[in-house]
């Protein structure tokens, strides 16, 4: 297999102008240089950040029978490629970066997107994606292909952006620490809890919140104040939640059906079955009686039937900003 820098013609002299001057597109792309269209199979891979799973990312190019495999960003480098072509039988690889909204409203950008068979978004900083994708052509590239039911996966910020609902991140300043679960419990209205709604369409995560590096980033109190904002602001009556730790993936078959890989602690499947309390700025959350169910590696979780096996059912409160658990241990996880 060779490298090729590949841009779709007759955009090759202009693409490559535009990069120089105003900071465009970069699209790389390894193996064959032209395009294979196989017969796809529907199948997201949620990623929960750090250390890249090699079982998640053969699931997903699996998933693509043999197609082009395609990685998104907003910065980075192609040092997806080289791994993701040497887990993967795929016609290609390729890493394509869209840094801003001119990028992203490029008709070449999103026909590099439709015709990909499998779609892969990366780490990173959400806001990137949120900012400077949503409303744009890529955004529509991307809904089209899981109306086709192409294969979807992301690691991190590529995670984060999946569900309905989302953590925009679009509040941070550059040298912001990572918003801490103490601050959200505390006030759930400060400026930082940016939330989105309707950026990608994908039916089984409707009326769910993606969020990631769980455990590892003590994350639990945050997306309870996110779950708590949700029905404050009228979105949902009864939001869900689905949190992948790092080096954890949950794999997704159209059916529904799921399965935990990894080494870290899992995934968590929150629902919200009560209003909060008390959910208004400048006050502690009160947020009674989540239900959180844990599933370890090697676990089963349905997201139709929001049920498990293998893993373990627990519910946790949210007093004065304080989190209350039911687990014999009183952990939050």
């Amino acid at each position: 297999m060779k490298t090729v820098i590949h841009l779709l013609t007759p955009f090759v002299i202009a693409a490559a102008v535009c990069f120089a001057q105003n900071n465009s597109y970069q699209y790389k792309r390894m193996g064959n240089e032209n395009d294979f269209q196989s017969r796809p199979e529907f199948g997201l891979a949620l990623m929960g950040g750090g250390t890249d799973l090699d079982e998640a990312f053969r699931w997903l190019c699996n998933k693509g029978a043999g197609g082009d495999f395609l990685i998104l960003r907003a910065r980075g480098s192609d040092d997806y490629n080289p791994y993701v072509n040497g887990l993967c039988n795929a016609n290609s690889v390729a890493t394509l970066i869209i840094p801003n909204r001119e990028a992203a409203q490029r008709p070449e950008v999103a026909e590099i997107i439709r015709k990909a068979e499998v779609v892969f978004i990366a780490g990173g900083d959400q806001a990137n994606y949120t900012r400077n994708w949503k409303g744009t052509k890529v955004e529509e590239a991307l809904n089209a292909g899981i109306a086709a039911g192409k294969p979807m996966g992301g690691t991190s910020a590529g995670l984060a952006v999946l569900g309905e609902y989302l953590y925009s991140a679009e509040g941070d300043k550059p040298d912001d620490a990572d918003l801490a679960s103490a601050q959200v419990l505390a006030d759930p209205f400060i400026p930082r809890v940016a939330l989105r709604r309707d950026f990608l369409h994908i039916e089984l995560l409707k009326n769910s919140l993606t969020d990631t590096h769980f455990a590892k980033r003590d994350r639990m109190g945050r997306t309870l104040g996110f779950l708590a904002r949700i029905v404050s602001d009228g979105w949902s009556s009864n939001p869900n939640a689905i949190a992948v730790d790092e080096k954890n993936a949950v794999l997704v078959e159209a059916s529904g059906e799921a399965r935990v890989v990894g080494s870290g602690k899992g995934a968590y499947f929150l629902s919200v079955h009560t209003v909060p309390e008390i959910c208004q700025p400048e006050s502690p959350l009160t947020f009674r009686d989540v239900l959180v169910y844990r599933a370890p590696p090697g676990s089963q979780f349905n997201l139709k039937q929001w049920k498990g096996i293998g893993g373990s059912a627990y519910s946790l409160s949210v007093i004065s900003g304080k989190i209350r658990s039911t687990q014999a241990n009183g952990e939050a996880y």
